[in-house]
């Protein structure tokens, strides 16, 4: 090999005639090398990809810069030359056809793999590091994907700072000329400051506003490996990160959490196979079969658009207009008038898939599937009076909960639970698993525990997190799929096409929250705020230039299932129609069968519901139009809701399609809320513990801790803050009072035991607050020495001793400190309803 010369030693000479015009045209411009290719011998592509890979480079010897420089760029192009010449055709090309009758099956893409690096970079200079830029890429990975911890911030110890990273010395004032003199316009921290605050707010959802997030993880607690391949079912054990965002539908975004409304349940998979979003609610089927449909029952539930009223409330004359001309609405509206539409907290909700999804296994076979989310604290609700009053007292009653419960360890969990069944058990039935109006009642198709949801931690910002989190239907991941349910379809063409207006633009995925743990590997480039910087110059496939990567997977990425057609549907259909299966037109055997599935309470919590509801409406024919389409569904439901609303019973709505005769379940018992009444515990919940002076601190105290142990949340409630005089001569703080922390912020409650309680039957906030305790049937804990604040509260404390009031403890003073365990067995039945009346009792 001919030895090289330095060219810091051999500048001064002139070049070769054949190196004149492009040598001295590239140093002129600062090329990378003062010789042609073709005047300097070859070396070997290993000398020269040692050479690539070590620091000349980056020298600060320009002479030795541009030496190695021009080996690495020789390199390079023989590298490039290599790889390409690697892959001489598209050899998966045929597999894209049917040939020969052979159905085509995706294979793994063509791939190679450089001899050198530099063959598939953007630049040589890649290796050049520095603050911003680190280390160069590392073969096949995108650090951009992962864990939030790159992306969080704790200014702990920290400067002010502009976006820019300028060190902000007055955050105080403005830049004036005089102290008196009008701001200056080159005040570039006051207009950064400002102009951030001005765009700090992007488009909320249209439905779905209002919403409350957590981050958790899914663990596997059974083998189903059987039915489907999908990630998070791997193995049992195996955790998935998740973000999980509970919401209500038609509210903005500063409405009331307790309103009467269906909630989302919407929960993000982080899985090692991308992300799953399984964007549900906690009522299981919807209010339309078609997404034609979709924008008309938001619009009608959303305020009038003359007045922008009722905010976050069904109780109004378009909606009910809407809904009486859509007999298949009236599934979900007898949930929606149920205590369901009013749940106690997220941690008690249910969450459901609506929709009839697959469950794919290794061999590609699939399974129809239903996803439940089943909370372990028991399914339980509000009063509607009560929630009526949540809604002044704390609008953030649900979100408050959610938070504080995480925040104090009181993890809420639920159980994923699943219903499957096969193509065939779905045709024998009376109705149609594609119609998101109906379920598939649990005496058909068991409930089966496959895993357990936990969320164990809270957002650190609710914008960058709970409120930036985009959720698609048309997320899933291998193991998964669709099937033609109408409704599905139309929600996976809806969901992307919001992200892109709310967040932006199409790289709504780079947003931390959004981003999975997963890789993103693809040829998709620019758009908005486009967060990965993209290393070579390749952004298609097939290609040779790349190596051919990224590489189609193949067999081990997602395929859909392989569907034929009945062979009576080929025969009997044209190829292309608008229309809906004659299953779809039965409107009202699931309502049926859901009103006969309530228990009495329940029952008479659904009728008061349509009062309230109806009585809002204005219009009489919108009422006379709802009574009668209630009557298919029970002539005492349309009686009691005609009387109530002052008409006469009207005739019944006609139907497109009689109901089933002898439906496959007349009453399904996981229906009632009081199915699922939770493990009894009370973690979370509220107790108030009501303090005068005079009560016996050791009788409050003991009581206090038994509640805290039992992961409940007891607080002292008096008149004022600041402390009480036991009977004993110490000290009780008062946390509360009964001014700012009403009846209904509290899930329990225990009246004080000693002298102090005569004291507040003077109180008429006290006296309210242990009236309403009793009215919304909540377990009461009432010494004998505070009968007269019971009494003063109306509570029928004779009703305790007869045992027909499970929720009513009455006790002799000396009995109380040792009563905690009786009282929280009380707590964890949740409500004593048989104490209710209509109307309420005074």
């Amino acid at each position: 090999m001919t030895d090289r010369k330095d060219p810091a030693k051999s500048s001064s000479k002139d070049p070769a005639p054949n190196e004149k015009g492009a040598g001295s045209a590239k140093q002129s411009m600062g090329g990378p090398s003062a010789k042609p290719r073709a005047a300097r011998p070859k070396r070997s592509l290993i000398e020269r990809a040692a050479t690539a890979l070590g620091s000349g480079t980056s020298s600060d010897d320009e002479g030795v810069r541009n030496l190695a420089t021009a080996d690495r760029l020789d390199a390079k192009i023989d590298a490039t030359e290599a790889l390409v010449a690697s892959i001489p055709e598209n050899v998966n090309k045929a597999a894209e056809y049917a040939l020969r009758g052979k159905l085509p099956q995706p294979p793994q893409g063509a791939t190679a793999t450089p001899e050198n690096l530099d063959a598939t970079a953007s630049t040589i200079t890649e290796s050049n590091e520095s603050e911003k830029n680190g280390a160069k890429a590392a073969p096949g990975k995108n650090l951009n994907q992962g864990p939030l911890l790159k992306h969080r911030a704790d200014s702990l110890g920290r400067a002010l700072t502009t976006n820019q990273g300028v060190p902000v010395g007055d955050n105080q004032n403005s830049l004036r000329a005089g102290l008196r003199g009008p701001t200056l316009l080159e005040d570039f921290i006051l207009r950064e400051k400002i102009t951030h605050f001005d765009h700090e707010r992007i488009p909320e959802r249209v439905v779905h506003a209002r919403g409350s997030g957590a981050h958790g993880y899914f663990e596997c607690t059974e083998d189903i490996t059987s039915l489907t391949k999908a990630a998070p079912f791997a193995k049992v054990g195996k955790r998935t990160p998740v973000f999980v965002r509970f919401s209500t539908v038609a509210g903005e975004r500063g409405s009331a959490d307790t309103v009467r409304d269906t909630r989302g349940f919407a929960v993000k998979f982080y899985t090692d196979e991308g992300n799953w979003d399984l964007v549900g609610n906690n009522i299981p089927v919807f209010f339309i079969q078609d997404p034609m449909k979709f924008p008309d029952v938001v619009h009608a539930v959303k305020p009038e658009p003359h007045h922008q009223m009722p905010q976050a409330s069904s109780a109004h004359d378009t909606f009910w207009d809407f809904i009486s001309l859509m007999p298949e609405s009236m599934h979900h509206i007898m949930w929606q008038m149920s205590d369901r539409a009013i749940p106690r907290s997220y941690r008690t909700m249910q969450g459901f898939g609506v929709h009839t999804f697959r469950l794919v296994n290794e061999a590609g076979q699939a399974t129809l599937v239903k996803f439940h989310w089943t909370p372990v604290l028991g399914t339980h609700s509000l009063d509607w009076d009560e929630a009526v009053k949540l809604s002044g007292a704390d609008p953030d009653f649900h979100r408050r909960d959610l938070w504080e419960a995480i925040e104090g360890g009181a993890f809420p969990e639920y159980l994923l639970q699943i219903q499957t069944f096969t193509e065939a058990e779905a045709e024998a039935w009376s109705f149609d698993v594609l119609d998101a109006t109906k379920i598939v009642p649990e005496e058909l198709a068991p409930l089966r525990t496959v895993g357990r949801l936990v969320l164990n931690r809270n957002p650190d910002n609710f914008f960058a997190e709970t409120e930036q989190v985009a959720f698609c239907t048309q997320h899933i991941v291998p193991g998964i799929d669709f099937t033609n349910d109408p409704l599905l379809q139309g929600r996976n063409f809806s969901y992307l096409d919001t992200q892109l207006t709310r967040l932006g633009g199409p790289n709504f995925h780079e947003i931390p929250i959004n981003a999975p743990v997963a890789e993103i590997h693809n040829n998709q480039r620019d758009g908005f705020h486009r967060q990965t910087i993209n290393r070579g110059r390749v952004n298609y496939e097939p290609n040779s230039l790349a190596g051919g990567c990224p590489f189609q997977a193949g067999a081990r990425g997602f395929t859909s299932v392989a569907e034929r057609l009945l062979a009576q549907q080929a025969t009997t259909e044209p190829t292309k129609l608008r229309g809906k299966p004659e299953k779809f037109a039965d409107h009202y055997t699931q309502a049926r069968l859901f009103w006969a599935s309530q228990t009495p309470i329940e029952r008479e919590h659904i009728a008061r519901a349509f009062r309230f509801e109806l009585t809002r409406v204005q219009t009489q024919a919108i009422r006379e139009r709802m009574v009668a389409m209630v009557r298919n569904v029970d002539e005492g439901l349309a009686a009691r809701v005609a009387a109530d609303l002052g008409m006469q019973l009207p005739e019944p709505l006609s139907v497109v399609a009689p109901p089933v005769k002898d439906p496959e379940v007349a009453v399904s018992g996981g229906l009632s809320l009081f199915a699922r009444p939770g493990d009894g515990r009370i973690l979370g919940r509220r107790v108030a513990i009501l303090l005068a002076d005079g009560v016996s601190g050791a009788a409050a105290g003991a009581l206090y801790d038994a509640l805290l142990t039992a992961g409940a949340v007891p607080r002292y409630v008096g008149e004022r803050l600041g402390v009480v005089r036991t009977a004993e001569g110490d000290e009780l703080p008062v946390e509360v009072t009964f001014e700012t922390a009403p009846s209904v912020l509290f899930d329990a409650a225990a009246l004080p035991t000693g002298a102090g309680a005569a004291a507040l039957t003077r109180d008429g906030l006290a006296v309210e607050f242990v009236q309403l305790q009793y009215r919304h049937c909540k377990p009461l804990l009432v010494p004998t020495s505070a009968a007269s604040l019971a009494a003063a509260a109306g509570v029928k404390a004779a009703a305790a001793g007869a045992g027909e009031d499970p929720g009513l403890l009455v006790l002799p003073d000396d009995a109380v400190a040792a009563s905690a365990p009786a009282f929280v067995k009380a707590i964890a039945l949740h409500r004593a309803w048989q104490r209710q009346t209509e109307p309420p009792a005074v």
